[in-house]
């Protein structure tokens, strides 16, 4: 039965935060690798710290991809996130590579062979989910954590606040009645910023673009609204603290509506499941919202490396379903093929179309012309209705 009424709370990073400029570099090389071979496969990883950034992992692509071409991609990722801070810049930061071939014991479980399918790219779980509390059937917490935080960045980008640097936190608790959100209770943005800004300042900065994305009623007198509570950020980014690919899984998710496999997804291919399997289950739990068919639907997929079938398809949609969900379950493994060649083929996914996802959320975006976030298409609520008319 849905609580009544409690307080929810996610988070959010911005691109400039230490991990999520792993994230950026990670996928940056994924893309790199696949837009010169669509099937090259790919697991990278990279650190960052004061003035240095490493990368290390394994490949199996074009020898176009060279050390110095990896090192300009790197530069070109800090750079556009806006790193030109005497701790972290990317013209001068030290960039180490160790990138060596993907392991032959693991191609040969993954390769499709003879008559054996391509397998999974690792055992794991993977999970969707999706629900109606907004227009793009994301929980509204990690929803408005990462559009306040987009807001901060498009004005830095355009110059509109030249006092704001990117190294940047949001955190939303929302108070829920009757299992709807219907006000903020507390807003915490803490963002990096000039020297010569005080913390009043940044404040009144910060201020509008909270407001600007909640909705008009949610911010009322009892809301607490904090700005860099420690009272001082000139020091962040990689100066300020270590960053690792795959470090904020819940941020690229569902802020902890929902449950997490545990696998992070930036600097792998579409091989590998922890990425694309925990797409299609978005994919498959906003088609079932989205078709009227529940109000809540999370989906588990389960995998084993070099097993092209899923072993188990779970469906729960918390008891807010108009179908079983085990006939649901049913019709969906029917309906999509859910092996990981089906899903790269069904959802486009060697394509260079990664390092976009890095920030602000893997879900919850419009799907893009050149196939970008292609898991948020609504392309099976007609398919969803008539089976279960």
């Amino acid at each position: 039965m849905t609580r009544r009424a409690f307080f929810f709370t996610s988070e959010s990073v911005s691109e400039g935060h230490p991990d999520k400029v792993c994230d950026r570099i990670s996928d940056a090389v994924v893309d790199a690798y696949i837009g010169a071979d669509p099937y090259a496969r790919v697991a990278v990883e990279t650190l960052v710290t004061t003035n240095r950034i490493v990368l290390a992992g394994e490949v199996r692509g074009p020898a176009t991809i060279t050390p110095a071409h990896i090192e300009e991609i790197a530069r070109a990722c800090v750079r556009d996130i806006g790193y030109e801070q005497d701790g972290f810049h990317w013209k001068n930061a030290a960039v180490e590579i160790y990138i060596h071939a993907q392991s032959a014991d693991i191609a040969m479980g993954v390769d499709a062979r003879g008559n054996k399918d391509e397998g999974a790219g690792d055992q794991g779980i993977m999970f969707g989910y999706a629900c109606r509390e907004t227009d793009v059937y994301m929980p509204a917490p990690i929803h408005y954590a990462h559009n306040i935080l987009r807001s901060l960045a498009d004005a830095r980008h355009s110059g509109a606040e030249p006092g704001l640097y990117p190294d940047a936190k949001s955190q939303v608790t929302l108070e829920y009645v009757d299992g709807k959100p219907v006000r903020a209770h507390t807003v915490v943005v803490s963002t990096q910023h000039a020297a010569d800004l005080d913390q009043e300042e940044i404040r009144e900065i910060v201020r509008p673009h909270v407001e600007n994305v909640l909705p008009d009623d949610w911010i009322c007198d009892q809301t607490r609204f904090l700005v860099n509570p420690t009272g001082r950020f000139v020091i962040g980014g990689p100066d300020g603290d270590a960053g690792v690919t795959g470090r904020k899984i819940i941020v690229d998710t569902y802020g902890g509506a929902a449950p997490h496999g545990g696998g992070a997804f930036s600097g792998k291919d579409p091989t590998k499941v922890d990425r694309s399997a925990a797409y299609a289950a978005r994919h498959l739990a906003k088609n079932v919202v989205a078709a009227g068919l529940a109000d809540r639907c999370t989906i588990q997929l389960a995998y084993a490396i070099g097993v092209a079938e899923p072993l188990a398809v779970y469906i729960d949609t918390h008891g807010t379903g108009e179908v079983d969900d085990d006939r649901l379950s049913a019709t969906l493994s029917e309906m999509v093929d859910l092996t990981p060649r089906g899903i790269r083929e069904r959802l486009g996914l060697n394509r260079p179309i990664y390092a976009r996802t890095a920030a602000y959320g893997h879900f919850g975006r419009a799907p893009e012309p050149d196939g970008g976030f292609s898991w948020e298409r609504l392309d099976l609520i007609d398919d969803l209705k008539h089976a279960f008319a």
